[in-house]
This record gives C-alpha cells, structure tokens and sequence, in this order.
C-alpha cells in the first residue's frame, strides 16, 4: 500500500490559472518576463505539484481505511495542503515541515497559549531568582531534565544543545532557523545537563533561542557527520533520531507515517500510529474532519467560512480557531518589478516603482481595501479586521487599534494630489504616459483568490487596472533562489500572503523590516524583507528594543515601530488570522498555542471513549 498520493487534477487546475494569467497579462509591458514565469510554472506544474524528497523511503505502511467506522481507533490521521521535504525544523522549507518535524524532535521549551514559557526538554524555565537568567542580560543558563533519552536510546545531553548551535550556525548548512540565533555569541556546556547561551551583547529576547518549532534540539551523534553543505540531501532529514513521543516509521511520496517512541520518557502515547498526509486541498481535508469523519486533523483551513459552517453542521468535527501574531496583508512594491538590472536583478533597490514611491499612493490604496468586508464574508469567527502588523501577544501590540478607513473618495482625492489622473479618459489614471497598472499576485487558495476579487473590484473605481495572477503554492513561498513567482523576489506590484511572529517575543518578526534584512539578488532573496522597506528611524527604534530590559519600555518601543509601519504604509494589514484546524470531535488531550506547531503537544492527544 502507499498513502495517498497528490491529486493528478491539482496540475491540471495548476495549468488553467497560468493560461488565464497569460491570456489577462499578455498585452501589457510585463510580456517578456511573463512569458519567461509561465514557461517557468508550465515545466513545474508538468513534473507534479509537489516533489519527492531525496532519499524517500518506500516501505509499505498499512492502507488507511476509508470511514471513522472503519478506520482503526488506535490510528490518527492528520491532513495538510502540503506534503513535507524535511523533518527537520532547522532546515524546513515551508510550515508542514515545522509540524511534521515537532512530532519527533523538541526544543528546551515552548510557549502556551498565554504567551508563557513551558519546560519541554528543561527542567525548569530560567529566571533572575534561580540564577539561570544573568541580570545583565548577556547570557542565559538552563539545566535539562535528567530522564530524556533520544528514540535510539542514547541519553540527551547539553553537548547535544551546544551542537546544534554549532549546526545552525554553519553557512555552509544555510540552516532557514539561524536568524533566531543571530544574538548567540557561543553555547557551551557546563556539565552533562547544564548548558550556557552567551550573547554578543544585552539581549531582551533570551528567550527566543532553542524555544518554539525553531528550537528545537538534534541529537549530535547522528547529526553532526552531515553538518555542511550537504546538510539537505542527508537521510537522517526523513528519519530523524528524536525524543519527541513519536518515531518515523516510513516517509513516502503520499505521506509519512509515525509510530511511538520506546524510549520517551512517561507515558507512551495513545496511538500505535499517526498518518501525517499531505497534498489536499484545504476544502478536501475540511470535509474529511468535520463532514465525513475519515481524519482526526486538519491543519490551518483557509476555506471560505460559509462552506466551513455547512461542513460543521453533520457534526463529525469542528473548526478549532487559534489567534497568534499571523496577520494577511497586502504588500506593495515600492521598487520596480518589470525593470532590471544589468545583472537581471527586478524589483531591485536601484529602480524606484513608477507610483508605489509616493506615500499619497499607498494611503489611497489602503483607503480602498475593504477590510471588514474581507473579514466578514472570507473569515468570519476566523479573523478580524486590523490595520496593524504587530497584532500579539497583547502585552506588545498597541493597545488601542491603529485606525483604518474604507474611503474611496479620500483615496480618489489622494490620486488626484498626486497627480494621477484619467488624461486620456480611458478609465486608467496615468501620469506622464505611464498608466496605473497594477500586476496583483498571491498564492492558489479560493479565499485568497476572492479576496483578490474584491481588492481589484475597489482599485478599478479608482481607475487603477490590475491583472490578478495566481502562482502555484510551493512557487509562491519557495525559498529557491531560481524561483522568480516567490515572495522574496516579489516581481509583481502587489502581493498577499499571511504571516507573523512565531514567539511571543516578536524581536526577530519586527526586525524583518529593518533595511539588512532586505531580500536582493546579492543575498538570493534569502533575507525576509521583501517589502524592500528601508527606515533609518525604525532600524534604531528596532536596535532599542533588542536591547532594552524593562518590558513597560520595550512594549512601548514595540507599539511605536508599529504605528511608524502603518505611517508610511509599508503594508497594509487586512485581516487578522487565526490558524483555523479542523478537529475531530472525539479527539481530546489538544491544548493549541499559536507559538508552537498543532503538533507540539501531540503525546497528550487522545481518542476520547464513549
């Protein structure tokens, strides 16, 4: 038997949307780079949606069987839109591999729901009283639990802490966690079970390093032998050695499946196997959790929230939202996407947007984003209205809601002071022969496409065209330098895409706006900036609250680099988003925390008995 595999119709919808987008785009200036991008997206969609991974194991699993009455009680199920590529967190390429990986490896600590510091792989959070915590703020001392033991029944130890540092580190392995680890000086280990983090200087965010889905801790006698560049092509990638409560039993094209940890530590989990499937459709998953009870789990559901509803009501499971920092937003470029470089670089520094340069413009389009209409008609319980980027946990974001409007007559007026206007009373503003054509890219997902919809919609009653192009899922967020529909690159006018602080320390979220971390060709779009926004106020505001002590300062630091985002409009927040799973209703044992993965606390989950 094999897990099932990525639907075949996938590519085919694949090929639809990139044949509408050459039919809607051809005419304009952006034809040479087009038809570059759909030759492009043609030979991936060709080759499949989603690749095997190097080195994937074939071992026949038994068949999933089709009903909740069928299917085995001791056998959970979890659904996904994307199929793994890695099992380990450092060098993931997208969120399925965090929560696949969190099922077998831990880091020292996570935070709960409230934003709080749990023990995992320590035995207690550090802190000033128990001498962990260095009032200075330079280094941070934490002691392990002395019971853990990785899958293969080698004990963990602090060498093991101080060598993935040592990993995640390596530019040679290009590890996607080394920003969280940026403030590291060195780690060392004081004894077997105490380990040292010493940072290059004052450091508020201790608690960022070797905590969450980026922290978590590899086992060094099985990693260290592919600690360089060939780091991602190694097989212990797909098989980790862990200390989580579950162990890979085979990872396959369709999937992956888990079975328990003889040596975790306590109670051995309550199911003899979890099947981790990839490559549905969020709608497909959505019914398969809460219509017809053929899975236990349904990760993030970015369905329309009307058909979510329909899906709850035959009462098999429920839609379990989890607020965090993720906020989806609208990005505009304020470079130019279609001009390039002599060395081929687009939407490089050196060339400046034909309109998105001017402030007056982005406030105009914000005015025209209809956020509560958004929110109400695509999210419902699911999400809010904001117009701020910084949204969680409340002790950080601002404490009174940045105001937003939906005017379009203020954002008419703006056009008009900026001096775009319909000269040629073909319904395009234009100024000095350049009209206002906007290329709008996002991600394939029916609520993102409608939320296109809608923004388009607004921008036409301003006189602004735009041309809606929708990029294959693994294009949109790849990290391949090669991949020139991705987000870093951002060779569009405008984009949409969720995103937001992963810890409840949101140091390293913010520092994605600061001027070093802008993603150009010289970094191979590797850096998260790709707002390309560039403040020398905000960096030092940024630089202030990385090293300031008091949280009552730090907070209001926060909230004013926030406030001085949505001043100079280098996003525009739309919606506030939950992680919105789909939960079995006889599942039991889940405490989700939107500073972790759905997975964190998996050795706790359990079929509940009637």
């Amino acid at each position: 038997m094999t897990l099932p595999s990525i639907n075949p119709a996938i590519a085919r919808i694949g090929w639809q949307f990139v044949v509408m987008d050459t039919q809607m785009v051809g005419q304009r200036r952006y034809l040479p780079w087009l038809v570059n991008t759909v030759l492009g997206i043609g030979v991936a969609i060709a080759s499949g949606c989603s690749q095997t991974p190097p080195n994937v194991a074939t071992t026949p699993t038994a068949e999933p069987t089709a009903t909740t009455a069928q299917r085995s009680p001791t056998t959970l199920r979890l659904l996904y839109s994307r199929l793994p590529t890695t099992l380990n967190p450092h060098l993931a390429a997208g969120v399925q591999d965090f929560e696949a990986g969190r099922i077998v490896l831990e880091p020292l600590a996570t935070a709960n729901e409230r934003g709080e510091l749990v023990p995992i792989l320590a035995a207690e959070i550090p802190t000033v009283d128990n001498e962990g915590l260095a009032a200075d703020g330079k280094s941070v001392t934490w002691t392990l639990k002395s019971d853990v033991k990785w899958s293969d029944g080698e004990a963990l130890t602090a060498e093991d802490v101080v060598f993935t540092f040592d990993f995640v580190s390596n530019s040679e392995v290009g590890a996607a966690t080394a920003q969280y680890y940026e403030a590291v000086e060195s780690v060392e280990a004081i004894d077997d079970q105490t380990v040292k983090i010493n940072f290059k200087e004052v450091t508020a965010a201790w608690q960022i390093p070797f905590t969450g889905q980026t922290g978590v801790v590899l086992p060094k006698h099985i990693f260290e032998p592919v600690n360089g560049p060939e780091a991602r092509l190694a097989e212990v990638n797909l098989q980790p050695i862990g200390t989580g409560a579950y162990q890979v039993a085979s990872f396959q094209p369709g999937g992956i499946l888990f079975e328990p940890n003889p040596n975790y530590r306590g109670n051995q989990p309550a199911f003899e196997a979890v099947e981790f499937v990839g490559g549905l459709a969020p709608y497909a998953a959505a019914r398969e959790v809460l219509s017809t009870g053929e899975a236990d789990f349904a990760h993030n559901l970015q369905v329309e929230i009307d058909l979510l509803e329909d899906l709850q009501q035959d009462g098999e499971g429920v839609v379990v939202p989890v607020f965090g920092g993720l906020v989806e937003r609208v990005m505009l470029n304020p470079t130019d996407p279609f001009r390039e470089t002599e060395s081929g670089e687009r939407s490089s520094l050196t060339t400046t947007h034909p309109f998105f340069d001017d402030k007056r413009v982005r406030q105009a389009i914000a005015y025209a984003i209809d956020r509560d209409t958004i929110a109400e008609e695509l999210y419902g319980f699911t999400g809010q209205p904001t117009a701020q980027i910084l949204v969680a946990p409340l002790p950080y974001a601002n404490p009174g809601t940045i105001p937003y409007e939906f005017d379009l007559d203020k954002a008419k007026a703006l056009l008009d002071e900026a001096g775009w206007v319909d000269t040629d009373e073909d319904g395009i503003r234009d100024r000095d022969g350049v009209p206002m054509e906007i290329v709008f890219q996002t991600s394939v997902n029916p609520v993102r496409q409608k939320t296109q919809t809608l923004v388009e919609q607004n921008l036409q009653e301003l006189g602004i065209d735009v041309d809606i192009k929708r990029v294959r899922v693994d294009d949109f967020f790849s990290g391949d330098p090669q991949q020139t529909n991705s987000i870093n690159h951002f060779y569009a006018d405008m984009q949409a895409y969720t995103t937001g602080n992963d810890h409840p320390d949101p140091t390293i979220y913010l520092g994605w706006w600061t001027c070093e971390q802008i993603a150009t060709q010289a970094n191979q779009w590797q850096k998260p900036n790709n707002a390309r926004y560039c403040s020398a106020e905000y960096d030092e505001l940024w630089e202030a609250a990385s090293q300031e002590l008091n949280s009552e300062k730090r907070a209001a630091l926060f909230q004013e680099m926030d406030a001085l985002l949505a001043e100079d409009v280098a996003a525009i927040p739309i919606v506030h988003r939950a992680i919105a799973n789909g939960v079995s209703q006889d599942l039991v044992g889940l405490e989700p925390t939107p500073w972790d993965t759905s997975t964190w606390d998996i050795a706790r989950w359990q079929r509940q008995k009637d």
